[in-house]
């Protein structure tokens, strides 16, 4: 299963912020926000803090993605 954030990067544009004012004003790691990056698993919280921040739900900033054979 592969995940993409690429709808959280795009939110991110379309509100005007970027990556380190997110991380700062929700409070996730670097660590978290590195893996974000690299369209890796992250624990619910982060995923549910970001919602939080952003006022959408988790479908607004990640997709599951069908493995490729």
């Amino acid at each position: 299963m592969a995940i993409s954030y690429n709808k959280l990067w795009k939110l991110l544009i379309d509100k005007n912020l970027n990556k380190t004012k997110l991380r700062t004003e929700a409070g996730i790691s670097s660590n978290a926000m590195a893996k974000l990056g690299k369209n890796e698993s992250v624990q619910v919280e982060v995923l549910a803090k970001i919602c939080c921040h952003l006022n959408c739900t988790i479908d607004d900033i990640l997709e599951i993605l069908p493995e490729e054979n």
